[in-house]
């Protein structure tokens, strides 16, 4: 049924002892959507996309992937699900190069005996550096530890954009990024909607967010309080608002 949502996430609790850091929240995302999650700092994004991407367990609810029931319980469930996620600490190792970080655990290889195929990776994370907005002619052999903030950001969102996955995350995608960077993200973004994948945007720039999201999500105190507010239909003044508390959706 292409009506099935691609994600669904249905009554989730979780509890870390008495403290409730998500109280029934239920989150859709359709296929070749984009939706920003907002809210203040504690209202519960995190541990949401942790659960999400399987990092985090859940203390009950039920989460759905084209309408199947799934149990996520390491992020390996989630990429074989199809979710790729981008924290803003996404890990990566400073001593191997930009390639060999691009690939890792995913190697490309070539011949009878699987050798790595170097040349092959390297001109694809060249490629991809510039998809990103990296206009500096960055040698993809650099070690990932000579990169500035930015564009090692850059970097993992660039292993997302190769993956192809069918949900990708991205978890303050634009912090620390500068002006050419922060472009690549934003178009990077739209590419994935228009070619039928589908985002969680989480940025604290609503200014970003409005650029490229078909949707927003506002949680607040481990709670949706809003969770279908259009950019074309609400202003950035109404949204945060909403954040707040200062206006409450009717």
């Amino acid at each position: 049924m292409t009506d099935t949502p691609l994600v669904e996430m249905r009554h989730i609790q979780k509890s870390y002892g008495r403290v409730h850091a998500l109280r029934d929240v239920n989150l859709t995302i359709r296929r070749g959507e984009i939706v920003g999650l907002l809210g203040d700092n504690g209202a519960g994004k995190s541990t949401l996309i942790k659960v999400l991407s399987g990092a985090v367990p859940y203390t009950s609810g039920e989460i759905r992937i084209k309408g199947q029931p799934v149990t996520m319980t390491s992020t390996n469930d989630a990429i074989s699900a199809g979710i790729e996620t981008i924290y803003q600490d996404s890990a990566l190792v400073p001593q191997l190069s930009i390639a060999r970080n691009l690939f890792l655990g995913r190697e490309l290889t070539k011949g009878s005996l699987g050798r790595l195929d170097l040349d092959r990776m390297n001109q694809v994370a060249a490629d991809l550096l510039k998809r990103v907005g990296i206009s500096k002619n960055i040698p993809p052999t650099t070690p990932i530890g000579s990169l500035s903030g930015g564009e090692r950001q850059a970097v993992a969102i660039a292993r997302a954009m190769y993956f192809d996955s069918d949900l990708i995350i991205l978890d303050e995608p634009t912090n620390n990024l500068g002006v050419a960077e922060t472009q690549g993200v934003l178009r990077f973004v739209r590419e994935a909607r228009d070619t039928g994948h589908s985002c969680i945007f989480i940025a604290h720039n609503i200014h970003h967010v409005f650029q490229v999201v078909d949707r927003m999500v506002v949680m607040r105190r481990g709670t949706v309080v809003a969770d279908d507010l259009s950019p074309k239909t609400s202003s950035i003044q109404d949204v945060e608002d909403v954040i707040t508390g200062d206006h409450i959706l009717v």
